[in-house]
């Protein structure tokens, strides 16, 4: 169905000032400036070194949002602030919002890059910035743990004995399949900045012995094998067509006989305007990648149609296919 929106919600979709009030407040850590209780606009500014008035006018702003609370002249945390965006605690997840920060330059080029076609972006954060890449790492596998049992008992592997997670970045979905299926073994192939960070958690899980690490490129680099299956998962919307039609022949060629490639991925539905979280990620996609898109999942069937996987099945239009070679 059809969104359907009033002006006043025309004019707030045109309101950014939210999102930066937040951005700005996680760079500063004005939350963790009152982590260890309440404070005024005038104390948090000393601690963070910042302007007093204009601190206490963004902390007034936090407050509307609903991120604070102010009692008197005295400001507190809310618990969601508290359990979400304060560094130590383990459920931080500031670092994810950190990300949107530094890619705000990006998205204020969005005209131009609609103009031209071409983005301002140029290499891999994880290579251009290996401190931020890592800490959003770790948020994204803090999230991923939710879903990943359930992803892994969606996608029976108990015939398998091999299992390649390419470009598998903390390694969180390796694991989940490892746990679920105790008769398999599995490789986590990424560059070599990220497996220092997946090897570390890999082996807090306890699962050193049953998943090794291969790093590399996997565009440029081989992927080993035989596999009996290989999971990839969020690469195609990075890459441009070309270079996932090539991947997907390179999975194939390392795969074992009767061996499966699953594809996870945020998949457009033929119009290109659902999910619609999707879309609007799409725009994203292009501001934020040298060459990636999202595609449908038809476009991921034809490639793998093309380099001769036998059985095709479509788990979930919105992110999952299979194919078996």
């Amino acid at each position: 169905m059809a969104r359907t929106l009033s002006l006043a919600e025309i004019f707030q979709l045109g309101y950014y000032w939210e999102s930066k009030v937040l951005l700005t407040a996680v760079k500063l850590d004005i939350f963790g400036a009152l982590a260890g209780g309440d404070g005024t606009a005038a104390e948090v500014s000393r601690r963070l070194q910042t302007d007093p008035q204009a601190s206490a006018l963004l902390m007034n702003a936090l407050v509307s949002i609903g991120l604070l609370r102010k009692a008197g002249e005295r400001y507190s945390n809310a618990p969601e602030a508290q359990e979400f965006l304060v560094k130590e605690s383990p459920k931080y997840a500031g670092h994810l919002l950190l990300l949107q920060e530094a890619e705000w330059s990006n998205w204020g080029q969005l005209e131009s890059v609609v103009r031209s076609g071409h983005s301002p972006v140029q290499g891999h954060l994880f290579r251009t910035d290996p401190q931020l890449a890592e800490n959003v790492l770790l948020v994204l596998h803090r999230v991923a743990l939710q879903h990943a049992p359930t992803l892994a008992k969606q996608i029976d592997l108990s015939g398998a004995r091999s299992l390649l997670d390419l470009g598998g970045g903390a390694g969180t979905h390796a694991m989940a399949f490892c746990r679920t299926y105790p008769g398999l073994t599995a490789t986590i192939f990424d560059l070599p900045e990220t497996l220092h960070t997946t090897e570390r958690l890999v082996k807090e899980a306890g699962l050193e012995g049953r998943i090794r690490f291969l790093a590399g490129d996997f565009n440029r680099d081989n992927l080993g094998g035989p596999y009996d299956a290989v999971f990839m998962s969020d690469i195609l919307h990075y890459q441009g067509s070309e270079a996932n039609a090539a991947l997907v022949r390179k999975v194939h060629g390392a795969l074992a006989p009767s061996g499966r490639l699953v594809i996870k991925d945020r998949f457009l539905d033929e119009s290109g305007t659902s999910p619609a979280w999707t879309a609007v990620f799409a725009v994203h996609i292009l501001v934020n990648t040298e060459k990636g898109r999202c595609y449908t999942i038809a476009e991921a069937v034809q490639w793998l149609k093309d380099v001769g996987f036998a059985s095709i099945d479509e788990l979930d239009r919105s992110t999952l296919v299979q194919g078996v070679k």
